[in-house]
C-alpha cells in the first residue's frame, strides 16, 4: 500500500455529496456588503459497534430463545441495523461511516457453525453469517479483534476475502518481513456542500495478546507489536498524507491494565495511552473490554488537545455515534468539535432485511444445537456455582482431567497426578434430567479455550488458589452474607475465578485475599509443597490470562486444539449417560474462622 499524499487523494473510498448545513448570521459589516464572509462549516458522523461476537440475531443460541438480561438488553447485528438506518436517514447517508473495532466471528454457536461444523473454508463453502449482515448494512471498516484468530488464520483470510470491506490491522504484522499483514487504515472522502471533500483515515490497531491467548495459530506467522508503538508510525503518516480526520479503531480497552501480568512487554488495554501519547488523533472507538463508554476525553500529554474515546456495549447492544463539526480554516478543513453518544438496540425492532437474509442459517444452527448427544441422570445447573463446589463445574474438570490422564498415558508424566481448573462461565448454564443436547453441554463452555497440560508443584498451586480466592468480598465472621454482593471483587469476572479439582481446601472469606486457603490437602494429607502435578488448564489461563501466578511459565506437557466444549460434546457422547453420582464431590468450601458460610 503506497504511502502518499496521491494515493489519498485519488484512491479513497468517496462516500457522496453531503447536506448543506446553515451558515452563521451575517455580521453588520458583512449587512453592508463588507467584511469577512460566514465560516464554512460541516459535519458528519461515525456509528460504531465491537465485541459483536457473532451476533446477528437478537437469539441466545445457548438458551435457544430470545436474548433477555437482567437490564432486557437486545443483541445482534439485526438491531444495529436499524439503528444505523436511523442515523442515515437524520443525518444523510453520505454524511455518515460506519465501523467496528473487532472480534465478530467468535461467540455464538451460529459463528462456530461456520468455522467448524459447515466451514466457510470448504470448496464452495458458505458465506460466513457475518460477512453477510455487515455487507448488507454498509460496513465502511473494521479492525481486527483478538478473537478473530481463535479459528485459525485460513478462515480469517477467508471472511476477509467475503467481506466488502477492509480488515485493518496495523500492528498485525507478518512475522518474516514485519510489514502489515492486513491494510493499515482505510480512506474515505466525505463531499461537502462546499466543494471541498473532507479527507477522512480510520487507523485500526489489534490486541498484542493474540500472540499468546492465539500462540498455536499465529506462532511464526504474524506478530503484534505494542498499539502506541505502531499509532505514532502510522498517525503522522495519514496526516501528511492529507487526512483531515484521523480516527482509531482500536481492539483494546481504555483502562491501561493488561490480564496476561508482564507476559508480554505491550499493554493489553492501550486505547487511553493511544490517546495521551500519540498527536493528532481526533477520536477513538474502544472494544476488547465489554464496558460501557458513552464519551470518554483524554488530554494528550504535551499538545493538552482532547481525544474522544467512545465503547459501545459488546454484541451489538449498543451502537456509538461520534458527530464531527468542522470548520474551513487556512485552507483546509479542521475539527472544531467532537461529541459521542451510544444509543441502544433495545430501542427498535430487528432490521427484516437482516432476518430475512440470514433466515435460512439460523434455521440450521438452531436445527444444530438441537441435536440429543446423550442424556443425565439428574438436572445440574451453575445457579450457585461461584459460591458453591457444584456438579456442573465437577462436569468440566471430570472430563479435562479424564482427557489429559488419556493424552499423557505411556509417558514420562503419566504416573503424576492430574488437577484440573475450572470457571463458572455463565451463571444460566445447565445440564437438564434426561435429554442433553449440544446446546446445553456447549453452554457450559461458551469460549473457544483449548486444553493444556502444565506442570505445577504444590507451592505454585497454593499461590494460584490464593490469587483465584480474591474474587470474594471480605465478609466477617458474624456479618450477613449477601450472594449478590458476595463475588467479583475488585471487578473481577466469573470467569477468572478458578476452582481447582483433585485438592480439598477452603476458603476464608473472613481474611483478606492471599491468606484464605486453609486445610489444602491432597488425597487426605496436607499438600507438599514440593510434590509435582499436572494441571488441565485451559489455553487463556495458561497463556497468562487472568494473570494468575505461575501457570504461563510451567512447562507445558501436551495441548489440544479442539475446543474444549467439543471435548466436553464427544465425552457426552461417548459416555451416553451422565450420572452426577459417578464424579461430584464437594472439595472446596467457603468458610468464616473455619465455620462453614452454607
Amino acid at each position: 500500500m503506497p504511502l502518499n499524499r496521491r494515493t489519498f487523494l485519488e484512491s479513497s473510498a468517496v462516500i457522496g455529496a453531503g447536506a448543506a448545513l446553515a451558515a452563521g448570521a451575517a455580521s453588520p459589516a458583512a449587512a453592508h456588503g463588507r467584511g469577512p464572509r460566514p465560516a464554512k462549516r460541516y459535519s458528519f458522523t461515525v456509528m460504531g459497534t465491537t465485541d459483536l461476537h457473532g451476533n446477528v440475531l437478537n437469539w441466545d443460541y445457548f438458551t435457544d430463545k430470545e436474548f433477555d438480561d437482567k437490564a432486557h438488553n437486545d443483541v445482534g447485528l439485526a438491531k444495529i441495523s436499524t439503528l444505523v438506518n436511523q442515523v442515515r436517514a437524520a443525518k444523510g447517508r453520505r454524511n455518515t461511516l460506519l465501523i467496528d473495532a473487532g472480534d465478530t466471528i467468535q461467540g455464538t454457536q451460529l459463528s462456530y457453525y461456520y468455522a467448524k461444523v459447515d466451514p466457510i473454508t470448504r470448496k464452495g463453502g458458505p458465506v460466513h453469517p457475518m460477512a453477510q449482515a455487515m455487507n448488507a448494512i454498509g460496513y465502511d471498516a473494521a479492525a481486527l479483534g483478538n478473537h478473530e484468530f481463535n479459528y485459525g488464520i485460513p478462515v480469517l483470510r477467508k471472511f476477509e476475502e467475503q467481506c466488502d470491506f477492509p480488515l485493518l490491522g496495523a500492528n498485525a504484522l507478518d512475522a518474516k518481513t514485519l510489514r502489515p499483514a492486513f491494510p493499515p487504515y482505510s480512506l474515505h472522502r466525505l463531499r461537502t456542500p462546499h466543494g471541498k471533500d473532507v479527507r477522512v483515515a480510520v487507523l485500526g490497531l489489534t490486541n498484542p495478546g493474540i500472540a499468546i491467548w492465539d500462540k498455536a495459530n499465529v506462532s511464526g506467522k504474524m506478530v503484534f507489536p505494542g498499539l502506541e508503538e505502531q499509532a505514532a508510525k502510522w498517525v503522522p503518516k495519514l496526516r501528511s498524507m492529507g487526512a483531515d480526520v484521523v480516527i482509531v479503531s482500536a481492539h483494546s480497552g481504555s483502562s491501561g491494565t493488561s490480564s496476561y501480568g508482564d507476559q508480554l512487554p505491550h499493554v493489553e488495554n492501550a486505547a487511553g495511552l493511544v490517546a495521551e501519547q500519540v498527536p493528532g488523533i481526533d477520536a477513538i472507538l474502544v472494544g476488547h473490554a465489554h464496558t460501557e463508554i458513552p464519551e470518554y476525553r483524554i488530554a494528550h500529554k504535551e499538545t493538552g488537545k482532547e481525544v474522544v474515546l467512545s465503547e459501545p456495549l459488546k454484541w451489538g447492544q449498543r451502537l456509538t455515534l461520534f458527530d464531527f463539526d468542522l470548520v474551513w480554516e487556512k485552507g483546509r478543513w479542521t475539527v472544531e468539535k467532537v461529541a459521542a453518544q451510544v444509543l441502544n438496540s433495545n430501542t427498535v425492532e430487528e432490521d427484516p432485511k437482516i432476518t430475512g437474509l440470514l433466515a435460512d442459517e439460523h434455521r440450521k444452527v438452531v436445527a444444530y444445537v438441537n441435536t440429543v448427544i446423550g442424556t443425565s441422570t439428574a438436572a445440574m445447573t451453575t445457579a450457585d456455582a461461584p459460591w458453591k463446589d457444584e456438579p456442573i463445574i465437577d462436569l468440566i474438570n471430570v472430563v479435562q482431567t479424564e482427557t489429559v490422564k488419556a493424552a499423557l498415558a505411556g509417558g514420562a508424566h503419566a504416573a503424576l497426578p492430574v488437577l484440573s481448573q475450572a470457571s463458572c462461565f455463565s451463571r444460566t448454564a445447565r445440564i437438564p434430567a434426561g435429554e442433553i443436547t449440544i446446546k446445553d453441554a456447549a453452554g457450559l463452555y461458551p469460549f473457544e479455550n483449548t486444553l493444556e497440560a502444565r506442570l505445577m508443584t504444590g507451592a505454585q498451586l497454593k499461590e494460584y488458589l490464593e490469587y483465584s480466592a480474591k474474587y470474594y468480598v471480605l465478609t466477617p465472621a458474624g456479618a450477613p452474607v449477601d450472594t449478590a454482593r458476595l463475588t467479583n471483587a475488585d471487578n473481577t469476572p466469573d470467569y477468572n475465578y478458578d476452582a481447582v479439582s483433585g485438592l480439598t481446601y477452603e476458603i476464608d472469606i473472613a481474611k483478606p485475599a492471599g491468606q484464605r486457603i486453609t486445610g489444602l490437602s491432597f488425597e487426605g494429607r496436607p499438600l507438599d509443597p514440593a510434590a509435582k502435578f499436572v494441571l488441565a488448564v485451559n489455553n487463556y489461563r495458561a497463556s497468562g490470562g487472568g494473570a494468575f501466578p505461575h501457570v504461563a511459565g510451567a512447562d507445558q506437557l501436551w495441548a489440544n486444539s479442539d475446543e474444549i466444549r467439543n471435548t466436553i460434546i464427544q465425552w457426552v457422547q461417548a459416555k451416553g449417560t451422565v450420572d452426577p453420582g459417578l464424579f461430584a464431590s464437594v472439595d472446596w468450601k467457603l468458610t468464616r474462622d473455619g465455620t462453614p458460610v452454607f
